[in-house]
């Protein structure tokens, strides 16, 4: 898909090469729709867990928007930090950041149902967990033996299980149509705009090509939101109104809603900058060999890191949440072949214009909850296969059946026991500590942490009994995908 008429191959493949600036734009603003919805779905999310904002006509509407707004305006400042650089932090490599999914399952248990007040001790742990990520920069290369694809794959797929069902209720009618017991909620009217988007967006995904294909999840909410509005489910007054009471122009406010120190807060979102950093490492690695035919070198990989950890502590200042790599624009670069950092860096300026406005916030928080629903259906679908996929590469003998089976089975039954129950009623970490119970709520982490424990331990070899018993018989015989490339 390359286009020769935007350089040489050799230019192509050269993150300093500066193309036209007529080209140089739209594939700069390619990038920010492959990944917009993407970037400021969690922020929908965490004011939805909290009780604010979207679609609760609560008086905190203006806090939604300022989450948007900040969630565009950071994503583009990490982005300039990995394409521009700022002494040792960034790659210089056409690297796009925004905000990582990874961390919504971390962020939903420490606000739930506590508004506003309980974004000081989210914001908290963004900014501690930032700097830590930044830490890992200068040791990221030494810990990769702790997480082989048996670890980050469990792990992301844990984190897609965790999403998947904030989908369904977006698309049923949303968190607060639930918890009220409106007639809506599941109701044919509320399905009928999410399963538009998806239907929209898999059509354009496996049909289309170029542009309609990479934004399909964006053109399927665009759709979805022309519905709403041509069957009234979206009244006009509504677009009118938010646009109306959303100022042209706004600056970020530092410590917006204060800092509180959580040991929670801190350890989550340090042990989730762990895998962060490690899909980071990957999306670099998949930036040079898809843009450049080369390996990363160890000055990229340190460098990114550390735009990823100050990026992330920097949006945690002002009220923005913990920014990553993103995948999905590492395969708009093998896509088109071009690998010049210069195109990122006007797409990070376009990302950093839309979030000094809110009136784009304003548009967005429009967007009704059934049709994000659909978009997110897609989305969180998208991260359980990815972690599906990482998981293929491992070898799949008994020793490595266990580590995974012991470890899902603890983290994903305390993700639906503890996070499935009413607050205040029963559960099975009820008598822990606050902190412990706001960690193992999630799964994710005691999932990791059993892992990662589990695989430095255990001896790489099993009895060939061992298992047989608790696997009825189906134990170690698959081979991963690394066992296939030897017989290639």
């Amino acid at each position: 898909m390359t286009d020769s008429s935007i350089g040489t191959p050799e230019q192509l493949r050269d993150p300093n090469y500066f193309p036209a600036i007529y080209r140089a734009v739209p594939l700069g603003i390619q990038h920010v729709l492959a990944m917009f919805v993407s970037n400021v779905t969690p922020a929908i999310i965490v004011a939805g867990a909290a009780g604010f904002g979207f679609g609760s006509n609560s008086p905190d509407f203006p806090e939604l928007l300022y989450l948007i707004q900040m969630s565009m305006l950071f994503a583009g400042v990490a982005t300039l930090l990995q394409t521009v650089t700022l002494g040792p932090v960034g790659a210089a490599l056409p690297i796009v950041q925004g905000t990582s999914f990874a961390f919504i399952p971390i962020m939903i248990p420490l606000v739930a149902g506590k508004g506003v007040d309980g974004l000081a001790a989210l914001f908290g742990g963004v900014i501690i967990g930032g700097l830590f990520h930044a830490l890992l920069g200068t040791v990221i290369g030494r810990i990769r033996f702790a997480l082989p694809p048996l670890v980050t794959g469990l792990v992301v797929t844990m984190i897609g299980l965790a999403l998947v069902k904030v989908g369904i209720e977006y698309a049923a009618g949303g968190v607060p149509a639930k918890a009220s017991g409106a007639e809506s909620y599941g109701s044919l009217s509320s399905w009928t705009p999410a399963l538009i988007v998806v239907f929209v967006t898999l059509g354009l995904k496996f049909f289309a090509r170029g542009m309609l294909s990479v934004s399909a999840v964006l053109v399927g909410i665009l759709v979805g939101y022309v519905y709403c509005l041509l069957v009234g489910k979206l009244p006009v007054e509504v677009i009118s109104g938010s646009w109306q009471r959303s100022a042209a122009f706004a600056l970020p406010q530092p410590f917006k809603y204060g800092f509180e120190f959580s040991f929670a807060a801190v350890i989550g979102f340090c042990l989730m900058a762990f895998v962060s950093a490690v899909e980071t490492v990957g999306d670099v690695s998949g930036i040079t060999k898809g843009g450049a035919g080369r390996e990363a070198t160890d000055k990229e990989i340190q460098g990114a890191t550390y735009a990823d950890g100050f990026g992330s502590a920097i949006a945690g200042v002002f009220g923005g949440f913990p920014n990553t790599s993103f995948s999905q624009n590492v395969g708009l670069i093998a896509m088109t072949g071009v690998m010049s950092r210069h195109v990122v860096t006007i797409g990070a300026i376009f990302l950093i214009v839309c979030g000094l406005v809110p009136k784009v916030g304003g548009l967005i928080r429009t967007v009704p909850i059934e049709v994000l629903g659909g978009g997110v259906i897609v989305m969180f679908g998208m991260v359980v296969a990815a972690g599906v996929s990482m998981l293929s590469d491992v070898v799949w003998n008994r020793r490595n059946m266990v580590i995974f089976a012991v470890s899902l089975s603890i983290g994903l039954g305390l993700q639906l026991e503890v996070m499935n129950v009413a607050p205040g009623s029963a559960n099975a970490l009820q008598h822990l500590p606050d902190t412990l119970r706001v960690l193992g709520a999630s799964g994710i982490l005691p999932a990791a942490f059993i892992a990662i424990v589990l695989n430095l331990i255990l001896p790489e070899t099993l009895a060939d009994e061992a298992t047989e018993e608790v696997s009825g018989g189906m134990a170690g015989h698959g081979r991963g995908a690394l066992v296939k490339d030897d017989h290639v």
